[in-house]
């Protein structure tokens, strides 16, 4: 099991939701109606929101500087209540003109963007971008340090990451929801007001106090995978506000969750087929050799799969842990998202196969959910479900629905698919009522947005960005040919100097630019 759309290190379980009849198609979903913008005065009773200033201090992390800003827990009740945002900042450095704040979000749902702006953006964005802008990241509501959701202790999260995601009975398939529900029951205990009101909607309200608070008139921002969504949701509420916006890893706000998640498993399998092929080009692959076809490839893995699902093996975990189908799988698809850990996942899976030491797998399926060395686990998987399950109503709402899309979800990914469907029940079993439903956002009136998509991407299908730049009104569509989850600043340096170029002299590309 896992959570989905987490660009720090992401795969499927409670995905995006939609539809819980699950028959929306592309077209019907095109109807929808389009996020509507809000008024473009600041309403009078949200005026104290608006008017704080941050109080900065030094964070723990050297270089970096912290603050907290308050923001209405209901937006329709700003009287009920705030939540405490946390706030992070790495100054501009220069030499040149400072050209404001630039925002940054991860994705997840659910990824700290402090973490990220201080362990990778604050020092690993082009030295051009950080010397013009003060970098700034916001752990949206119910994430990280701001305020953040809670559902399982370490043991029964140990737990609920290794029930059998794939039952091959009514046993099986009463455990697996049994673990869903216990996991939602703990979520509401916790957190029974705030998990109300963590929508993609609300966070998106929340960024533009944070503009104003940092003396913005409009917000620039850079959101990946899950990001592209929130920052879209941005400029459909603000599109005046809108500055230079890059959406990269797009996902397509106008899809039912049933759809999200068909369309992701495919993304997987794109990604798995892509690692398949370089796989038995190395002459240590344990799937296959030289010319094994990729389709058999995939039967070998699944055929592995099956046997953990019969027969854990030894992990040497200091918890004792061991590895079974379902943390093996979560480690391999975690591996998907970067074709630079090929390498890690193909080692960890000989080690399996060969010679039953399931570490390398585990490790891989740690880092997917967050897991530190101590067994703590981060609120990432929390929060991802929680934002998940009120944007939009559940894909499924029995294990019978499952079954049924089960012939789907398995031509799309014979080797992942199954698991996958069942991963999307979750949301049928969440203690709060989703608020949203799919729609498209045009935000018009928006300045030039780019919306970037990687063609082989397995988390964000290419279809997305492609979706997402026709719903912009402004959207310019930047194409990277090639693989891994989402594309700047991952050693293209065409991506890289395409959006530089419109970060720093707001010049976008010309819509339809490929690059590889």
């Amino acid at each position: 099991m896992g959570g989905v759309l987490v660009a720090v290190a992401a795969m499927l379980v409670s995905a995006c939701s939609a539809c819980s009849a699950g028959s929306t198609t592309t077209a019907g979903a095109a109807a929808q109606a389009a996020l509507a913008s809000l008024p473009r005065a600041t309403p009078t009773v949200l005026a104290s929101y608006y008017d704080q200033k941050p109080d900065w201090r030094s964070c723990t992390v050297p270089g970096f500087q912290c603050a907290t800003l308050k923001a209405p827990l209901d937006y329709a009740k700003p009287a009920d209540g705030d939540v405490r945002l946390a706030v992070a900042r790495k100054k501009a450095t220069g030499p040149g003109s400072r050209l404001g704040s630039l925002l940054v979000n991860p994705g997840g749902p659910g990824g700290s963007a402090v973490d990220y702006l201080q362990a990778y953006a604050g020092i690993g964005y082009p030295v051009e971008v950080r010397a013009r802008y003060d970098l700034v990241a916001v752990d949206p509501r119910g994430v990280a340090r701001s305020e953040p959701v809670k559902c399982l202790s370490r043991r029964d999260m140990d737990r609920y990451t290794q029930t059998d995601s794939t039952p091959d009975d009514q046993r099986e398939t009463t455990e697996l929801v049994d673990a869903y529900k216990k996991f939602a029951e703990g979520c509401g205990a916790d957190s029974p007001k705030l998990l109300r009101h963590v929508s993609t909607v609300e966070t998106a309200r929340d960024m533009d106090i944070v503009r104003a608070a940092l003396g913005d008139t409009k917000l620039n921002y850079v959101g990946a995978s899950y990001g592209t969504f929130l920052g879209a949701t941005y400029a459909g509420l603000f599109p005046g506000r809108s500055g230079r916006l890059v959406l990269d890893g797009a996902m397509d706000p106008s899809l039912p969750a049933r759809r999200l998640n068909l369309d992701q498993t495919a993304g997987f399998e794109t990604a798995f087929q892509s690692f398949a092929k370089d796989c038995v080009r190395q002459p240590d692959c344990p799937l296959g050799r030289k010319g094994t076809p990729t389709a058999e490839v995939g039967r070998n893995l699944k055929a592995f799969f099956g046997k953990l699902d019969a027969h854990q093996i030894p992990s040497g975990d200091a918890d004792g842990r061991r590895l079974g189908e379902a943390l093996a799988t979560t480690g391999v698809i975690a591996a998907m998202y970067d074709e630079g850990s090929w390498e890690q996942v193909r080692e960890a899976l000989n080690s399996a196969m060969k010679e039953n030491d399931g570490a390398g797998l585990l490790a891989l399926s740690d880092t997917y959910y967050d897991r530190d060395a101590g067994g703590g686990y981060a609120n990432l998987m929390f929060a991802n479900a929680a934002v998940n399950c009120l944007d939009l109503p559940a894909a499924f709402d029995t294990p019978d629905e499952v079954r049924r899309a089960l012939p789907a979800f398995e031509k799309a990914s014979p080797v992942f698919g199954e698991g996958l469907a069942w991963a999307s029940l979750n949301c049928a079993y969440w203690p709060v009522r989703a608020t949203g439903e799919p729609h498209r956002i045009e935000a018009r009136g928006a300045a030039p947005i780019v919306v970037v998509g990687t063609t082989r991407d397995p988390a964000t299908p290419y279809r997305w960005a492609r979706a997402l730049a026709a719903q912009l009104s402004s959207a310019r569509l930047l194409t990277y040919k090639g693989d891994g989850h989402t594309a700047y600043g991952r050693g293209s340096a065409c991506i890289d100097s395409t959006i530089n170029a419109y970060l720093l002299r707001g010049t976008p590309p010309t819509d339809g630019k490929r690059c590889s």
